[in-house]
């Protein structure tokens, strides 16, 4: 991790992710494997739980700089481009590495932040309570309290995971 400290925003921004931060996080899940262009549109969508998902229009001519810069090479694969980081491109990456690291922890708050503004108010309204009850605990905790509170909170992710299939 970086060693510089990075505070999650205040509030949510207007744009999802920083300035070069979409390059550098194509650069990083083409490090870890080749992937078409849909396929990375699809896993940065991800990691914003879908609420954002980055363009064609803005993928596709990253991957092609990728390409110029020799960083990445595209394979013709059943008519569409599979891309793969070179040894160039690794160089990179390694190069970049805390600034890699950044992009995606500025990406996991800026997620954090939209999915939270997505939620209906009555929603976010009973988390700020619910954050505000742990804190006055103090860390102080009956084993009995800990887990009748555990098994609350999952009875609600249940209900909330059946919602979302039911959907």
């Amino acid at each position: 991790m970086s060693s510089r400290l990075l505070t999650p925003p205040s509030r949510p921004r207007t744009r999802p992710l920083g300035r070069g931060d979409l390059r550098l996080l194509l650069l990083a899940l083409l490090g870890q494997a080749p992937r078409h262009g849909y396929e990375l549109i699809q896993l940065v969508s991800e990691m914003f739980s879908r609420v954002y998902t980055p363009s064609a229009g803005s993928v596709y001519p990253l991957l092609a700089d990728f390409e110029k810069q020799r960083w990445v090479t595209a394979e013709e694969q059943g008519g569409r481009k599979r891309y793969r980081i070179t040894s160039l491109g690794q160089a990179q990456l390694k190069l970049r590495g805390s600034d890699v690291e950044d992009a995606q922890l500025r990406a996991r708050y800026s997620a954090r932040a939209i999915s939270k503004a997505n939620l209906p108010l009555p929603v976010r309204t009973a988390m700020q309570r619910f954050t505000h009850a742990l804190m006055e605990r103090h860390g102080r905790w009956q084993d009995v309290d800990a887990e009748h509170v555990a098994q609350l909170l999952e009875q609600v992710a249940d209900l909330l995971a059946l919602d979302k299939r039911d959907a």
